[in-house]
């Protein structure tokens, strides 16, 4: 549930200035040889021929426009001021790989995991069918794993890939059977504990004419720790270069030379913009994140990587172990952007010639919403609505403005807090767990909410539909003893550790909880003890506390393994039925105001 770098590897920050030409591994052919397939006639087929890969990844079933600030892109301007601009919804996307496709006989189009889960209320009340509908139509032909795709566990993924109805709903649209993927999706680093085997296909050969190109699915070793345990339970979860090298081994003997790797693991540039070029040298330029160094250490065998996870947008060139260039891209999330990269296919050596001369750099390209819907989608955006709509439409409250959740960059975000204190309202009855203070992982806010209507529903009214999309995991709540003591470890394992010490993931907390986050430090001295405070009472370290979580952090999701030590543990009600029971506590004359976001005092 969360997008965060794998917590084991070691982070860096690398620069990258303009690459030797040099080709890659297997492909030593001069850059001036003759590129261009033939384009019919009997016309002789050159040596070369550029192969087209559109890809994407993090899509989490958002098949319509994403509201809000999460649903722009930010693009670095020539001043180096950045513009937000409105992007994704599948018609758009739909439209924009279609159009991207022409005049290219070669095409093959990939995706770096999370397809599905996390999804709004349109896919996920459907367990994710409708995206992958869409996806079909979409011509997609491979993705890789993500976390999010175990969301439901290893027989639901399945059931996602190869059809068949729902086994405790069963069949969502009268007379027809849900079919399940017509792309390969791939999982060679997650393997049965039981028979050692891949749950899933580890390769898929993409061939047209002539032409063959290897995929390799992986997801990030670290899935168990993002996702629930029932998700992955029976399953273990590989190192990825280890596997990636293995496979490209395996698709070398059977005589492909030419290598992508699909990794649900990802970076952190300098720049949100998607524009942003992570090549240019200079003082906080290039990126870092756990995909780094999974890059430098990835058989040059592989041509390319295409990663995900982290929601961000790249394209860089990071040396491979022998030092020659090779690209690594991901296309930020939700179907805001895709990634447009030329393979250069060498006819004669069956590699990819890896070379600036001979291959364009990719290009992250922005799936703007005033281009024409794609009539296909919207059809099937319909048909799904209008199953959805008894449900999806039945409003649940009333809110002021604009409440940022996803798409606030701050560390303690509005609707992170109006979570956390919904959760403490429902759960604070002795009756109902009597808990006296509320944490929110942030991973597990999907969305923002919009005053803005997004149907007929009115201004600042709030749908099931966009309470659903905010808290989609309908997650049981649990209420917990911990100690003061161990309230103090986890806020500090939120900005510690080998993942949260670079990438810090900040607990919402509700009303009452105040502390003082002091970012100039490192490590576990951020967090000042001596400002924990729950209802201006000093935290006593021997002192024990009700507190309410949902069970992905009390199963010690996100690294906060101290929340694993609790006792005493009560089931409440899910994180969803706690959002709307606070928001049905709203009226027209008295809307929730956004809440003031000042209960973590940060000092930069």
């Amino acid at each position: 549930m969360s997008a965060t770098p794998q917590r084991h590897r070691r982070t860096r920050r690398l620069t990258f200035a303009a690459l030797a030409v040099t080709a890659g591994a297997g492909a030593m052919v001069a850059a001036a040889l003759p590129a261009g397939a033939a384009s019919g006639g009997g016309a002789p087929k050159g040596r070369t021929v550029d192969v087209q890969m559109l890809s994407f990844n993090d899509f989490h079933g958002t098949l319509e426009p994403p509201q809000g600030s999460s649903g722009n892109v930010s693009e670095r301007q020539a001043d180096g001021t950045t513009k937000a601009i409105p992007a994704g919804g599948v018609e758009y996307l739909a439209t924009s790989l279609r159009e991207a496709r022409k005049g290219h006989e070669y095409s093959v189009t990939a995706a770096a995991g999370d397809m599905i889960g996390g999804s709004p209320m349109l896919s996920g009340i459907f367990h994710d069918e409708p995206t992958v509908e869409a996806l079909n139509k979409l011509k997609l032909d491979v993705s890789s794993v993500g976390n999010h795709e175990f969301d439901e566990g290893k027989a639901e993924l399945r059931r996602m890939a190869y059809g068949g109805c729902h086994p405790v709903e069963g069949c969502f649209e009268y007379g027809k059977e849900f079919t399940g993927s017509e792309f390969k999706y791939l999982a060679a680093n997650v393997t049965d504990e039981k028979t050692k085997r891949p749950m899933m296909s580890p390769t898929f050969v993409w061939k047209k004419g002539d032409v063959k190109i290897g995929f390799i699915g992986v997801t990030l070793e670290g899935t168990p720790d993002v996702v629930t345990a029932e998700g992955v339970k029976g399953l273990k979860f590989g190192d990825e270069v280890e596997t990636i090298n293995k496979y490209a081994a395996e698709l070398n003997k059977q005589g492909v030379k030419s290598i992508v790797a699909l990794i649900h693991e990802g970076g952190l540039p300098a720049s949100g913009a998607y524009n942003y070029d992570c090549d240019v040298p200079g003082a906080g330029a290039g990126i870092s994140g756990a995909i780094v160094d999974i890059a430098k250490n990835v058989d040059p065998k592989v041509d390319a990587l295409v990663t995900g996870h982290t929601h961000q947008a790249y394209s860089c060139n990071i040396p491979d172990p022998a030092g020659n260039p090779r690209t690594v891209t991901s296309a930020a999330s939700y179907g805001r952007l895709f990634t447009d990269t030329t393979l250069t296919y060498d006819r004669q050596t069956k590699d990819i010639v890896r070379t600036p001369v001979a291959s364009p750099k990719p290009v992250n390209k922005v799936v703007t919403r005033d281009q024409p819907k794609a009539p296909d989608m919207t059809e099937l955006i319909d048909r799904w609505k209008a199953l959805a709509a008894p449900i999806a439409n039945r409003p649940q409250g009333f809110i002021a403005a604009d409440i940022p959740g996803r798409g606030s960059e701050a560390p303690e975000k509005p609707l992170g807090d109006l979570i956390a204190d919904a959760q403490l309202d429902a759960l604070a009855p002795a009756d109902k767990g009597g808990a006296q203070l509320a944490l929110m992982n942030p991973g597990g806010i999907r969305a923002d909410l919009a005053y803005k209507a997004a149907g007929e529903e009115g201004d600042g009214v709030v749908t099931y539909g966009e309470s659903y999309t905010v808290q989609p995991f309908n997650n049981m709540m649990n209420i917990v003893d911990l100690t003061g003591a161990q309230l103090i470890t986890a806020l500090q394992q939120q900005v510690s550790g080998p993942v949260n010490g670079v990438s810090p993931k900040i607990l919402q907390v509700s009303k009452g909880f105040t502390y003082t986050l002091d970012m100039t430090k490192t490590g576990a001295d951020r967090v000042v003890v001596d400002s924990v405070k729950l209802n201006g009472a000093a935290i006593d370290p021997a002192k024990t506390y009700r507190v309410a979580m949902n069970e992905f952090l009390a199963g010690g999701g996100d690294g906060f393994t101290v929340l694993k030590e609790h006792k005493n543990k009560l089931v409440g009600a899910s994180d969803l039925d706690c959002f709307n029971a606070y928001l049905m506590k709203s009226t027209a004359a008295t809307p929730i105001a956004p809440p003031a976001a000042d209960r973590i005092t940060v000092v930069k």
